[in-house]
């Protein structure tokens, strides 16, 4: 199973990014896919997450409206659009996966447990 994030860097306050995660290894329909992020000193959060056909989505309430998950099976892709970005969003992104169909609702980090390299998204003037 591999997963890597790209698209990070550095926006100012109010701006946006986008994040893709391409995957391989895996029947990436299988699996339910999301992100993670670990700002300096703290700890790895959850941020969101799709099921495996992309009918149920979850976001964490810091980015909730400002966030959008999506994915194309079809492309073995899963995009975050950043929008609204704020200083506190800065932190390095990671993909990442529960390998199994589901997020893990209610959990702190939808039950994903296993992630690839991250980018590093940095918002500031």
């Amino acid at each position: 199973v591999q997963l890597q994030a790209s698209g990070g860097g550095l926006v100012q306050p109010g701006g946006s990014l986008r994040l893709s995660c391409a995957t391989s290894g895996f029947t990436f329909d299988d699996y339910a896919i999301g992100w993670l992020r670990q700002a300096p000193g703290k700890e790895r959060e959850g941020v969101s997450c799709i099921s495996y056909s992309g009918g149920s989505t979850y976001y964490t309430d810091s980015v909730k409206g400002r966030f959008t998950i999506s994915r194309d099976n079809a492309k073995n892709t899963v995009w975050l659009q950043m929008n609204s970005l704020k200083p506190e969003d800065t932190a390095v992104y990671y993909c990442a996966t529960r390998r199994t169909p589901f997020c893990r609702a209610g959990d702190p980090k939808y039950g994903m447990d296993y992630w690839g390299k991250g980018t590093l998204v940095t918002v500031s003037s």
